[in-house]
Parts: structure tokens; C-alpha cells; sequence
């Protein structure tokens, strides 16, 4: 080194800092090199959107981003606790408090920010039924002559399209089924629930009645619009299961329709948000207005349903708010170690 002239020293010593320069900017722009991560999400074909966008955020920051593994969401929540998966974009609070406890709570799972905000949910009916009966409260059900509008396989009770096994939604319908004195006169339809609303929706077009549970976002609401095709119910009064028991459902403007409104939630293993501090920043900041949901839920349910649609739809919605999506990987970056 001695031999070479003081210039030619200084421009290797210069070429040497920068390599490093480059060297630290490449490890702080792709934090994530190298790091596995699996995404979980429930058999709800329309939750694949918004877990393509975490995906498609993660694997900007540099993640080995698996394909997405399908498991109902108690599955789900254990698995993230336990670090056999690493993320769920659909957590839904309070809907799912039993499986986030049972899964190990705030001890083992990453729950920070929203989101997707106010998804509701809720039993419906068509609104020329409720006009001609004057029906705006599923108690009013209790009523066989009433209940029996609604059936649909024979047996003169109430046929309510209900929710799948594993969904959350299905123990609150089940409780306030018995909580509302309604076991006689009502049952609870349930299996797929793609093609049991597919039956309801082809049922409200050929003018009978329906009656059916459903959430936002989600396209059902596109379809049936509510205030306008169909109707919200009201129950008679709060009533919901286990962690969910204390909480009273009652709107500020008085009404009641039996459900929480929930914020969706990205849910992570906690162990590998904290040794991976940029995604507790991501799964923190990022968020999703629930019409865009529901509008890419509606193309879905219009035939563009193919994984190379949702792929297509989730690069559209980056595009069209490139500066909001730059500035969250910004903030990640910036909290990488």
C-alpha cells in the first residue's frame, strides 16, 4: 500500500466505503434476505386479496414469501403462535378473541394497528318481506307463521343461511339461536357457504323470501344491497359466546343487529416480528379501506375469480396508491436493525 501515491490511496480507501455503503443500503433495503415466510388464510376465497398485498409488501423488503397454506382460523391462530406460520391477514377482532387467546395471546402473537376497519355483520332479509309483515327484529321469528315464510326445504322452519364450522361467526349464531328462543322455529343452514348464498341470492331473484347471515366486506352486499334489496335485522337484545360475552352490541344510534363491528388485523408470530422489527412497522401501517375489499370482492364474484385476476387486482390497487405503498415500506425499512 505504501508504494501507491497518496491520491491513488485515498481512491481505493474511497472505493472501499462506498462498496460498504452499497453493501449496508442493500442490506437495509431488502431486510428480509434469505428470511422464510409462510401466509395463512381461511377457505374464504375473497381473503386472498388482502394477504396478496402483505405478501407482495414482504417480498419488497427482500422475503422468501411462500405460497399462501389454507387453514380455518383456529388452525390458523395456533399455528402462528406456535412459529409453524408466520402471518394471517384476516384476524378479525373481536370475532376471533377465543382462537387469539387460546393460541397464547399477546404473549405469542403480533397484533398491532388495522387493517381494514368497521366490518359488520349480521342476519338480513329480503325487503319486500319485511315491508309486507312489518319484520325489523329476528325475535319476531319466534312466530311459526312468520318463521315459515322463510323456509325453503319444506319442514316449516325458517331456512337462515349460516356460517361454516371454524368461521367464529357460526358460535354466535348458534348462541343466540338458544339465546333468542328460536331453536323451534329456525334452522341453521349450514356448509359451503359460497353455494348456500349462491342458492339464497338465485332464491331473492325469483322473488321468494330469504333470510341469511353475511359480512362486509364481502360481495354478497354488492349483490343484495342492503336498504335497497334487502334489510338489516335487529335482535332483541346483546347477547354473544365466550371472550365475546360482556360486550354490548348496541349501535349509538340505538340500533342492535347482535354482532360487533370488527377491525380486521394482521396477526403475527410475535418471536419472528420481534427479531424482524421492519414487519411489526408493515403489519402495523398497513391498511385497506373496506370498499376497495369489497369492489375487488364483487370483480370475484363476477367471473374474475382466477389467481392470475387476484394477482393482476392486488398489482392495480399498489399502482393506483404507489405513494401510500412506498411510504410503508419507507417506515419498515427505517425500523430494520
Amino acid at each position: 500500500m505504501h508504494h501507491l501515491s497518496p491520491l491513488r490511496r485515498l481512491l481505493i480507501l474511497a472505493t472501499a466505503a462506498s462498496t460498504f455503503a452499497v453493501a449496508a443500503a442493500a442490506a437495509t433495503d431488502l431486510p428480509g434476505k434469505g428470511v422464510k415466510v409462510l401466509p395463512l388464510k381461511s377457505s374464504i376465497a375473497e381473503e386472498t386479496f388482502q394477504t396478496l398485498l402483505v405478501m407482495k409488501a414482504l417480498t419488497a423488503l427482500g422475503y422468501d414469501v411462500q405460497p399462501i397454506k389454507e387453514v380455518e382460523y383456529p388452525t390458523a391462530h395456533i399455528a402462528i403462535g406456535n412459529g409453524d406460520a408466520t402471518f394471517l391477514a384476516d384476524h378479525w377482532n373481536p370475532l376471533h378473541a377465543d382462537y387469539y387467546k387460546n393460541a397464547g395471546g399477546d404473549a405469542k402473537l403480533y397484533r398491532q394497528g388495522i387493517f381494514s376497519p368497521n366490518a359488520a355483520q349480521g342476519y338480513l332479509i329480503d325487503k319486500k318481506t319485511a315491508d309486507k309483515y312489518h319484520i325489523t327484529n329476528i325475535g319476531q321469528l319466534k312466530d311459526p307463521k312468520l318463521a315459515k315464510l322463510f323456509d325453503s326445504d319444506g319442514d316449516g322452519k325458517a331456512d337462515l343461511t349460516g356460517c361454516n364450522p371454524g368461521w367464529g361467526c357460526e358460535a354466535v349464531i348458534e348462541h343466540q339461536l338458544t339465546a333468542f328462543d328460536l331453536r323451534k322455529t329456525v334452522t341453521h343452514q349450514q356448509g359451503s357457504y359460497s353455494a348456500l348464498i349462491a342458492d339464497t341470492i338465485t332464491r331473492f331473484k325469483a322473488g321468494k323470501p330469504v333470510l341469511y347471515y353475511t359480512w362486509t366486506p364481502y360481495w354478497v352486499s354488492n349483490e343484495l344491497k342492503p336498504g335497497q334489496d334487502v334489510v338489516w335485522l335487529e335482535v332483541p337484545f346483546s347477547s354473544l359466546p365466550g371472550e365475546q360475552k360482556d360486550i354490548d352490541t348496541k349501535l349509538p344510534n340505538g340500533k342492535n343487529y347482535g354482532f360487533v363491528v370488527n377491525n380486521q388485523q394482521i396477526v403475527a408470530n410475535k418471536a419472528f416480528t420481534d427479531a424482524h422489527p421492519d414487519t411489526a412497522v408493515l403489519f402495523k401501517e398497513m391498511q385497506l379501506p373496506i370498499a376497495d375489499i369489497n369492489a375487488q370482492n364483487y370483480l370475484m364474484s363476477q367471473g374474475q375469480n382466477k389467481a392470475a385476476d387476484i394477482e393482476r387486482h392486488a398489482d392495480q390497487w399498489i399502482k393506483a396508491h404507489q405513494q401510500t405503498w412506498d411510504g410503508w415500506l419507507a417506515k419498515a425499512r427505517a425500523a430494520a436493525q
